[in-house]
């Protein structure tokens, strides 16, 4: 090995060597390592951020919109929510200028119908009212109060009709023979209206006016009072065919306090169902004390249980009794019958009647005094 420790040369490799180590020393590079990986990283790490700080600001803005449109007043339940999303926008709902319009909140409408002609305490309004035309011999119908026999279900009277011939005004003759029971020509037969008189019967398309110079002065029982008000509906809306008019009771133009002390006449009177207020069954002809000549026809009305109708008629002197059946149109329902009978020369009692399909016991009857020659 040879000796060159005093080399200039060689000292001065190794100072350029050492200073070279220091350069590259594993600790600096390390820092510089990490700095470059940080360096590097540095993009992703702020995206998320970028994300969301964009998102918040949108939700933001949507939060800003929603509540923009819900302290709307036009807002409507069909619109869609406002949240976060490429498509969400806020501009139309809030502005007024395109929001819809809601429509003003209607007025509430009456259930009931009011009548043509309203009922008040003064004057009734007659302007639209007309009166029917004079006829002649034209037959009509008259109701009138029986008591019932037999049938403990329901009012003690029931409505029974007779067919009388008029000349005049059908309605207003009906209604003033109405209010005398001897037209009824039938002892069984009664009118409440005795004593009342009629002073014109007008009508309008749903209104029937009927206007009395002076009303009954009879006080009745609820029920009696109740089948009387039916008396004067059914006879003047059979006399003028209308069925579905309500009828409106007036004393010289203006509306009473009361009818029979218990009905209140500030509205018009409604027709009442035919079970509830009719006699189940009633013989038309022949009228009581009628004279008729063999063979004669018996006929009436009848709501009868599987259309049976029962008849019996008695000889007032011989005590001799005839009995038989006959049937209505349809049963279960108000239907006309007939049958003839043949009973002989001399006063009978003719009894119409209806049977309980449960006991046999008779629940309606209608009765005539005849005589046969």
């Amino acid at each position: 090995m040879s000796n060159h420790g005093d080399d200039p040369f060689d000292e001065l490799m190794r100072r350029s060597l050492a200073e070279e180590a220091d350069r590259i020393e594993p600790a600096d590079g390390l820092h510089e390592i990490q700095a470059r990986v940080r360096t590097q990283r540095a993009p992703v790490s702020r995206r998320p951020w970028v994300i969301t700080t964009g998102a918040a600001v949108l939700g933001t803005a949507a939060a800003i919109g929603a509540f923009a449109v819900l302290n709307d007043n036009t807002k409507t339940a069909d619109e869609p929510s406002i949240a976060g999303g490429p498509d969400t926008t806020t501009s139309a709902s809030a502005d007024p200028s395109t929001a819809p319009t809601l429509p003003p909140t209607p007025k509430p409408v009456p259930t009931t119908k009011a009548p043509t002609v309203a009922p008040t305490t003064g004057p009734v309004d007659k302007t639209r009212a007309i009166q029917e035309p004079a006829v002649k011999q034209k037959a009509v119908p008259i109701y009138w109060l029986g008591k019932v026999v037999g049938n403990k279900n329901g009012p003690d009277y029931r409505l029974y009709r007779t067919w009388q011939s008029i000349n005049g005004r059908p309605a207003e003759e009906a209604v003033r023979l109405m209010t005398m029971s001897k037209v009824a020509g039938d002892p069984d037969y009664v009118s409440p209206w005795d004593g009342a008189a009629i002073n014109s019967v007008r009508y309008t398309d749903d209104l029937i006016l009927v206007d009395f110079k002076r009303l009954p002065d009879a006080t009745l029982e609820p029920d009696m009072a109740d089948v009387a008000a039916q008396q004067l509906v059914y006879t003047v809306q059979g006399a003028l065919g209308q069925s579905r008019s309500p009828v409106q009771v007036t004393e010289d133009g203006r509306t009473p306090s009361s009818l029979f002390g218990v009905i209140d006449t500030n509205e018009p009177l409604q027709r009442a169902q035919a079970l509830n207020v009719q006699a189940m069954v009633w013989i038309e002809t022949p009228a009581n004390n009628q004279t008729v000549t063999e063979p004669f026809k018996v006929t009436g009305t009848a709501a009868a249980y599987e259309a049976t109708v029962d008849w019996k008629a008695t000889n007032l002197k011989t005590k001799a009794v005839v009995k038989n059946f006959t049937m209505t149109r349809e049963g279960m329902k108000f239907s006309d019958y007939g049958f003839t009978p043949k009973l002989g020369a001399g006063e009978w009692l003719l009894e119409v009647y209806l049977t309980s399909p449960e006991d046999g016991h008779i629940t309606d009857t209608d009765s005539k005094t005849i005589y046969v020659k």
